[in-house]
């Protein structure tokens, strides 16, 4: 079951791109470029933080998440937004933090706690503009993602918190963004 659950997992996250990269290059989507630089290298250590710490099928979900990001990221140096402003490059240097810190201790689970931790600092990033420009973002692509990682959660088949952690964030995040795509359109609305 749990091998079901990480291939529907991946295939949902795979599928989720499909109208992100097409609403890119019809120039709707504009993606926050130092969100997706700093996913880009976040999810490259979670993946192998999850491969130490015994991750299996769950690492489909990560794994096919940190290949989609790192070409989302190539494709925002041209057609996103952002990158160069100060809360950008606080969240770029917070990252870099991060980054020493989880060197310096060399554990796994450690990795994936403070990969989260600066994860939520750059979906901030894409927040505060979703919620300006929600037009900039496309709903569905988070929809989708958000119930990959869920059934990416599931596929560990424990409750280890060092391999479902990461799987339940991308869910979370995801539907955060979604919610914040519906206020945006919302607050919109009323103005």
């Amino acid at each position: 079951m749990q091998e079901l659950l990480g291939y529907a997992s991946g295939l949902l996250i795979t599928i989720s791109a499909v109208p992100y990269i097409s609403d890119i290059f019809r120039l709707k989507t504009k993606p926050e470029r130092a969100t997706w630089f700093i996913w880009s290298v976040l999810l490259t250590i979670a993946f192998f933080a999850q491969f130490a710490k015994g991750g299996t099928w769950s690492l489909i979900t990560t794994g096919i998440d940190c290949l989609i990001v790192i070409i989302i990221f190539a494709l925002s140096i041209k057609y996103g937004m952002g990158g160069a402003s100060r809360l950008d490059i606080f969240a770029l240097v917070a990252s870099g933090v991060g980054l020493v810190l989880w060197y310096l201790t060399n554990e796994p689970l450690f990795a994936i706690v403070i990969t989260i931790a600066i994860d939520m600092l750059a979906s901030m990033l894409t927040v505060i503009k979703t919620y300006k420009e929600p037009s900039t973002e496309t709903f569905s692509a988070y929809m989708i993602c958000g119930t990959g990682g869920l059934l990416g959660a599931f596929a560990v088949g424990t409750l280890n918190f060092s391999l479902i952690i990461f799987p339940l964030w991308i869910c979370v995040m995801n539907y955060g963004i979604g919610l914040t795509i519906l206020l945006g359109r919302n607050r919109q609305r009323m103005f």
